[in-house]
């Protein structure tokens, strides 16, 4: 056996050459800001999408234009910098453009902004009460319900600035001012905004090679790009950017209006950007668990942290004039999509957004309103999902989701998502108060049909249904449901202890006809014992309530020599515990296995795997391994010995099996496993010479097999084994560890086994289970047997063995060796 020594590694007690240093400076040299270029890139990408959203999120609210282009500054750089979500994109959303429009419509520019701080701080305190995943509660069809209503919202709206009006103030207005401003088309903009649709739509569907490449340029850029240079080229009198003097900007003041609608208006802003900016992050992060590059870790969202960075910057944002800042899916998107892999292309995304709003001007004053209007129609379009729709479909909450967004498109978000909240609770109560019952006969059986969930409200009904099946029946009763109340569970339990008293069967089973065992054993005699046992509890410790009938003890003179150390009642009640276990098998697991094993019965055994182990009655190889029919081919002998060949005297049993599974089973790979506290190692540890004048017993004899095992603890040719680093605790562990490894070896002998080694189509493993710590080790391939909590690897041994150079010394093992 090898023991190889570890790779060298620098530990703490070793001194390695430090490196220079500035008097005085910071351990381990100055710090520098390093940028990625991955994260440059991406910050370029969102860059290039932001602006134009920026701007057309601006024009939509009635906002000055400024503001867009600040709430982007403010979102990337502080909302980046203190935010939890490290590649979430934060600035100007297309969900607050009617909530914010209304506000600006109903308080002016300034106040709105003064809101915006307010639901800054509101957003802060929130994160201190931890409160982040509170918003998660809210039911899925409720918040794409929102959104769709907003998207609805957006797009007629601006519909009457691609067709070159003005849109009024409501959406039911904007609805019915349509006729009119289909009579009265400026044909300019209604030719930019149909360039500007035609090339968003077009440019993520260019084929080919070229496509791929141009493909890179985000599509809202390109459109709104294009739109302008039509407009510039071919001098179309059409409404522009006109971007005031910054000196001008207008910032927040003091909130005027009433209190009620201003505290309103507070809590819309902080509802709709804590909701889409948690759900942003974590759809971030399931984006950025799907990416196929994982080079590079980036942490989790900490949604509290994520909170109080939206807080920061709505309260800076409000207070430098800005929109409402919240996470922005689509940014996000792209962000993570170019490959971002830290907070650093969010910052440097807002960076770049203050030199655009500080250089360029006069190119982005170019740019026709209608583009942007068309652009942010389209954003609105695509917030309602079809993808959403169908969801809220299969999950039978359509109702919910068409009433928040009738309420938010007629009413207004909060009203919308307080009229969501109240259908979506009267479907829930819905759903857990109907519960329908059934009855019919089948095969001689009652079968009793329950779907939905039991409680209280469906007592009568259940009551009813269960005293009208007949008297000493067989009756099946099928749960299908995910919960069952206390009133309910007492009724189906009272009537099953009666049933059973008048000569009746009863069986529960599950939606799928799978049995639930046992629900309600016991469950009216003795209230506080339990109905059954955990998986794998040995019989003299079962409490199940099927105790055996108390029998007389038989006088001790009575009692055999050999059954005087066994408990009482255990001799007793062996035979009934066996048949009481298989009646139980009978009842409870063959229901279960019944389908899997007329399978196998079928088709016939297909082990992967031949285990070898020893006969003990602790091993329990369907345990340790979580095993089920068909995995396992297992010998089972004393010592878990493999004889050489020719050496069995007469027993080929288990070169029988060797070969049976190897050639005909064509299994993939043998395991022999041994155990702590094998009597066969014990036996072997203390057995002396043979003696001619005795007859060997068949133990003994059998035992013969082990000596090799002894025999190579004792060489000084091979290394002792150890256990997860350790030496065994004392010679039967050695030993037991040693003859795992033996008859490895000894398997290597058979010519079966040999041919499909050399082939590649066969693995050896060893095995060692502790019994007192129920912990399993697998053999390394230098012979060191390591522990394995949940995972188990599989590990080849070594094809040969070397002398061990320096070797561990232990006295018991010496002693030990030397007998």
């Amino acid at each position: 056996m090898t023991l190889c020594p570890p790779a060298h590694k620098t530990t703490r007690h070793e001194t390695t050459r430090p490196r220079a240093q500035r008097p005085h400076g910071p351990p381990g040299g100055p710090r520098r800001f390093r940028v990625a270029g991955a994260d440059l890139s991406a910050s370029v990408a969102v860059f290039l999408i932001a602006l134009p959203l920026s701007l057309g999120i601006a024009l939509a609210t009635g906002a000055p234009l400024q503001a867009g282009l600040v709430a982007a500054a403010v979102g990337g750089i502080v909302a980046g910098r203190f935010g939890g979500s490290p590649l979430q994109v934060s600035g100007p959303a297309a969900g607050l453009t009617v909530v914010t429009a209304e506000l600006i419509q109903r308080y002016g520019w300034r106040t709105t902004c003064a809101i915006t701080v307010l639901a800054g701080l509101a957003q802060l305190g929130l994160s201190a009460l931890r409160v982040a995943r509170s918003a998660l509660a809210v039911s899925p069809a409720i918040v794409h319900g929102m959104l769709a209503g907003i998207g609805v919202t957006i797009a007629l709206a601006q519909l009457h600035i691609v067709l070159g009006g003005t849109p009024q103030s409501s959406t039911v207005d904007n609805v019915l001012g349509l006729p009119a401003q289909l009579a009265h088309i400026h044909p300019s903009a209604l030719a930019i905004s149909a360039l500007t649709v035609t090339v968003l739509l077009s440019w993520p569907k260019l084929p080919g090679r070229a496509g791929r490449l141009v493909r890179k340029i985000p599509a809202a850029l390109v459109a709104v790009a294009g739109a302008t240079a039509v407009a510039v080229v071919a001098g179309l009198a059409v409404p522009r950017v006109d971007l005031p003097s910054w000196s001008s900007h207008a910032l927040p003041g003091l909130p005027e209006g009433p209190v009620l609608g201003i505290a309103a208006g507070v809590l819309t802003i902080t509802l709709v950007t804590s909701v889409q900016s948690l759900l942003s992050a974590v759809a971030v992060d399931k984006l950025v668990a799907a990416r196929a590059d994982r080079s590079r870790s980036v942490p989790r969202s900490h949604l509290d942290r994520e909170l109080a960075g939206q807080g920061a910057a709505n309260v800076v944002s409000g207070a430098l004039g800005g929109l409402p800042v919240a996470g922005v899916a689509v940014r996000s998107v792209a962000n993570v999509s170019a490959g971002a892999v830290s907070r650093t292309s969010t910052m440097l995304h807002g960076l770049w957004i203050v030199l655009a709003a500080l250089l360029l001007v006069p190119v982005l004053d170019l740019i026709p309103l209608a583009a942007l209007a068309a652009l942010v129609m389209v954003v609105g379009i695509q917030m309602v999902s079809i993808t959403h729709i169908r969801t809220v479909t299969r999950h039978r909450e359509v109702v919910v989701y068409a009433v928040t967004l009738a309420g938010v498109v007629l009413v207004g978000i909060l009203e919308g998502v307080a009229l969501g909240i109240a259908v979506a609770i009267a479907v829930a109560m819905h759903r857990l108060a109907r519960t329908r019952i059934s009855r019919e006969e089948r095969d001689g059986r009652q079968l009793l049909h329950v779907r939905g969930q039991l409680t209280f409200l469906a007592v009568p009904r259940l009551s009813r249904a269960l005293h009208q099946l007949p008297q000493g029946s067989h009756v099946v009763v099928e749960l299908d449901g995910s919960f069952m109340d206390h009133a309910a569970f007492e009724t189906l339990s009272d009537w099953t202890s009666g049933h059973l008293a008048h000569g009746g069967t009863v069986e529960t089973t599950g939606p799928s006809g799978t049995r639930i065992a046992e629900p309600f054993a016991g469950a009216a005699t003795d209230s506080t014992a339990p109905s059954c046992c955990r998986p794998w509890t040995p019989w003299h410790n079962h409490q199940c309530g099927e105790q055996p009938p108390a029998e007389t003890d038989p006088p001790a003179e009575e009692v055999p020599t050999a059954e005087a150390d066994r408990p009482t009642g255990a001799r007793r009640t062996s035979g009934l515990h066996l048949a009481s276990g298989i009646g139980k098998f009978q009842r409870n697991t063959a229901p279960l296995v019944r389908d899997e094993l007329a399978r196998l019965a079928r088709e016939g055994q297909r082990p992967s795997q031949l285990f070898l182990t020893c006969a003990d009655s602790r091993l329990v190889t369907s345990m340790i391994t979580s095993s089920g029919p068909g995995d396992l081919f297992t010998v089972r002998n004393v010592g878990n010995l493999v004889p050489l060949p020719g050496e069995e005297s007469g027993d080929d049993s288990v070169a029988a099996a060797i070969e049976y599974a190897v050639d005909v089973l064509r299994v993939e790979s043998i395991t022999v496993c041994g155990h702590s506290g094998c009597g066969a190692m014990q036996a072997l540890l203390g057995s002396g010479p043979d003696d001619p004048a005795t007859p060997p017993t068949p133990l003994r004899r059998w035992l013969r097999h082990g000596r090799p095992s002894l025999e190579r603890m004792a060489s000084r040719r091979h290394a002792w084994a150890r256990i997860s680093g350790r030496l065994p605790a004392d010679a039967v562990e050695q030993l037991c560890l040693t003859n795992v490894v033996q008859q490895l070896e000894h398997l290597r002998a058979y010519e079966a086994v040999a041919r499909r080694l050399a082939e590649g189509s066969l693995t050896l493993h060893g095995m060692y289970f502790h019994v007192g710590e129920a912990q399993a080790y697998l053999l390394a391939g230098t012979d060191e047997v390591h522990s394995y909590d949940d995972v188990f690897t599989q590990v080849m041994p070594t094809d040969h063995w070397e002398p061990e150079p320096e070797r561990p010394e232990a006295a018991h093992l010496e002693r030990a060796r030397a007998s």
